[in-house]
């Protein structure tokens, strides 16, 4: 791993108000890193001190072992691109690209060699002579794009950049950005509060919470290993199962509500202190009838059918009224299945996460 960027306990304070506690993070070279969180949990905050718009109030930024906190923001060589697209009306897409060559000093024969390139790999081909106004949203943002990446940085900041546009351009340009990150070989630093998006596009994610970063790690492995209650229900649609006094009996025992456990989790969770099982919709198997297994079992009562295409979502409660929610694929539905029935569901262990509510 080569450490690009390295953020060491990081502070920024408000006033009053701890907008980042402590945050420290290695970002590796040519990597897409996603900064994920609900609103004012500080991931703009820290973008925004990458660029060297916001000081911090403690701690150090380094670049290649450098500290880059006394730099001003147009020498540290990072492009960025905002949530508004911020592009010159009276240019060109063109004379827009090619703005930060020519401060740069980068001669005309460079800077239309340059243009070119970028126009053609954003998909910009033929829009080259229009100004802003012609274009459309997703043409901006394209522009924009062009823009931050055309004087080649070594580290492109994108803040929200595609929330104000529609589902279907935003799936189309996720793909591009991927496409373009990969082509470039350019560090990218990207924010969003959307989960899906973060899922899709990102190498890491670093999940922010009230100023602080509680997990890091592939896509994937957060999705199927939180390590906190906060990561489990914000990626995700997540099943929270509150887990009371433990009692034996025989090979399982019973957790509050009348659910029961096998021996193992109890144990665990009496071991680590965890008080909560947290398990995906998908995890969960729904039945006609009790199956057979002596644990990990709950009746349930169907309470609503949510269909999306490919899959049913099935929301309904079990003892106590705990809500549950399950992913049943259409391939092999139950087409008898209906609002007010009662079934059964189960999991397996392996698919239920120990944790601290």
């Amino acid at each position: 791993m080569v450490v690009h960027l390295a953020i060491m306990n990081a502070r920024k304070c408000f006033g009053a108000f701890e907008a980042l506690r402590s945050v420290s993070l290695d970002i590796e070279k040519g990597e897409f890193l996603t900064f994920l969180g609900p609103s004012g949990s500080g991931k703009s905050t820290l973008l925004n001190a990458i660029a060297g718009f916001e000081p911090l109030t403690q701690g150090r930024i380094l670049k290649d072992g450098g500290d880059i906190g006394p730099l001003p923001p147009d020498k540290r060589n990072f492009g960025m691109v905002f949530q508004g697209y911020a592009l010159f009306p009276h240019l060109s897409v063109a004379d827009n690209i090619a703005f930060s060559l020519k401060v740069r000093g980068v001669s005309r024969d460079e800077r239309e060699r340059r243009v070119n390139r970028m126009v053609d790999l954003v998909g910009l081909g033929g829009h080259a002579h229009k100004r802003p106004n012609a274009l459309s949203g997703g043409q901006q943002q394209r522009c924009a794009l062009a823009r931050a990446l055309v004087f080649e940085p070594e580290l492109l900041l994108l803040d929200e950049p595609l929330s104000a546009l529609d589902k279907n351009l935003r799936e189309q340009l996720q793909d591009e950005l991927v496409s373009i990150h990969q082509r470039t070989g350019t560090t990218f630093l990207f924010v969003t509060h959307d989960q899906g998006e973060a899922l899709a596009m990102s190498d890491r994610i670093a999940i922010f919470n009230k100023g602080a970063i509680e997990q890091v790690g592939r896509p994937d492995d957060l999705y199927d290993w939180p390590n906190s209650r906060f990561v489990a229900e914000f990626l995700g649609t997540m099943n929270i199962i509150p887990l009371g006094p433990s009692a034996n009996a025989g090979e399982t025992c019973h957790a509050g509500f009348r659910l029961e456990a096998d021996i193992e989790t109890c144990s665990r969770s009496a071991t680590t202190g965890a008080s909560v099982l947290a398990i995906r919709p998908e995890r969960l198997t729904l039945h006609r009838h009790r199956p057979e297994a002596a644990a990990n079992v709950l009746p349930f009562r169907v309470d609503a059918l949510v269909f999306q295409g490919s899959s049913v979502i099935v929301k309904g409660s079990a003892p106590d009224q705990l809500p549950l929610t399950l992913s049943v694929a259409r391939v092999g539905f139950d087409e008898d299945l209906a609002v007010g029935q009662d079934r059964w569901v189960s999991w397996s262990r392996s698919d239920a996460r120990l944790l601290e509510s």
